[in-house]
């Protein structure tokens, strides 16, 4: 019964699965962790990709893991930042930050769903 609410404000904000689930360290953990390295890559100029095409899949699969960040993926590019800057010497950097941090919060949701279901202690 926790663990659809806890998959939802994991993907929302990460790290705020294991907050409402009571995990507080862990939580605090990977909302600083995941969230700064987030904030690294769209301050190296980084695009935020949003492309739901099938045409190229790479670019949609690109996409689906800066998704992964929840709610600051919607904010950044809500605030402007969704452009990038190719001529940015940082530009792939921030790409390749943006997306890792997408994808490590997917493992962060994959744990609070098992933590939700008691598999975790």
């Amino acid at each position: 019964t926790r663990a659809i609410p806890a998959c939802l404000f994991a993907w929302l904000l990460p790290g705020a699965g294991h907050l409402y689930l009571g995990r507080r360290g862990k939580g605090l953990i990977f909302l600083g962790a995941i969230g700064a390295l987030f904030l690294l890559g769209v301050s190296m100029d980084s695009r935020l990709q949003l492309y739901l095409g099938f045409e190229d899949p790479l670019a949609l699969l690109f996409s689906l893991a800066q998704m992964a960040m929840g709610l600051p993926y919607f904010a950044a590019r809500a605030l402007g930042f969704e452009a990038g800057k190719v001529t940015s010497v940082t530009y792939e950097y921030g790409n390749t930050f943006t997306a890792v941090a997408g994808l490590l919060n997917i493992l962060v949701i994959l744990d609070a769903l098992d933590t939700a279901r008691g598999h975790k202690g």
